[in-house]
């Protein structure tokens, strides 16, 4: 490779890491443990990132640990441009596909075309939920929210109206990844119906 085409990539590969800066001003809309704000989309990759070390032993299934790091560090970037979706926005789900599919168009292929393949292809293996890889980084995402708004009182199923037959729904798929992970959740659940933190049908706390 000549020396023109290494500065032209490594133009491209500065650029798409510029773009991603944006990550860190797309606000979630659960708070970090103990903190009056909300969170942002990047922190949320990295609490990931950092969860699948210290928790890939408890997967059902053998791990390729370095693919599920590469996949929970790329798989929200489509938010720069498709915002963050809640899970409990129905409306919002509905264009949730489209709105995504167009954001990693554009941002991923930013990069030089072989890790732009790349990159594209690790989000469309987390958004797919078949390899095992996919399942397990899919059970940390929804297993780091629960844990965030159990140790903060509940305070997103309680601002949502959310019963404890949606939170469950919500997180079963965590057991897909791993069954021990499954169960310390459940355990937060059924503490979390103990305390009220859940509405009841009528949208009332018990």
């Amino acid at each position: 490779m000549n020396s023109a085409n290494t500065t032209d990539k490594l133009a491209q590969q500065i650029q798409f890491l510029v773009e991603t800066e944006k990550l860190k001003a797309i606000l979630r809309r659960n708070s970090p443990v103990n903190a009056q704000r909300r969170e942002n989309s990047a922190e949320h990759s990295w609490s990931l990132a950092l969860m699948a070390i210290v928790l890939a032993e408890h997967a059902s299934q053998q791990l390729n640990l370095l693919h599920v790091l590469k996949m929970l560090l790329v798989h929200d970037i489509v938010e720069i441009d498709a915002d963050d979706t809640d899970c409990f926005d129905a409306a919002g789900n509905t264009t949730k596909a489209d709105r995504e599919k167009r954001a990693a168009e554009r941002i991923f292929n930013l990069l030089p075309a072989a890790q732009a393949t790349e990159l594209q292809e690790l989000w469309r293996e987390f958004e797919s939920r078949i390899t095992p890889e996919a399942v397990f980084a899919n059970a940390l995402d929804r297993l780091m929210p629960l844990l965030q708004i159990f140790h903060n009182n509940g305070n997103t199923w309680r601002e949502l109206d959310v019963t404890s037959q949606q939170a469950i729904s919500r997180f079963q798929p965590i057991g897909d990844g791993s069954v021990a992970l499954w169960n310390y959740a459940r355990s937060l659940l059924a503490e979390a119906e103990r305390q009220n933190f859940f509405s009841d049908a009528s949208g009332k706390h018990h």
